[in-house]
């Protein structure tokens, strides 16, 4: 099923239910503090295993320790759509239980 893009309107109504994530460029983005380098390669395993489950993959980086993502959907011509919404409210369900802030 194709998905849409949405409007600037529509990304920063999103942005605002979500903390720490912002608009960066044609993305949106996130990036978390861990308290050690461990936690944060356990926190990449899992927003990973997301990923997978969803079809749908940011830019992951993983730091010392922290872990910084950048997600936009390649299928609607690099536009911010739900699909990068779900994977963001996803991994800030789950962040919480590695340590992240």
């Amino acid at each position: 099923m194709p998905v849409e893009p949405l409007s600037q309107k529509e990304i920063e109504d999103r942005l605002a239910e979500l903390p720490g994530w912002s608009l960066d460029g044609d993305r949106i983005a996130r990036s978390y503090r861990l308290g050690s380098h461990f936690a944060a390669a356990a926190l990449v395993v899992h927003i990973a295993q997301v990923q997978e489950e969803l079809g749908h993959h940011s830019d992951l980086t993983l730091g010392y320790n922290t872990v910084s993502l950048t997600v936009n959907t390649h299928s609607a011509g690099g536009a911010v759509t739900d699909l990068d919404f779900e994977l963001a409210r996803r991994v800030e369900d789950l962040a919480p239980g590695h340590g992240a802030s």
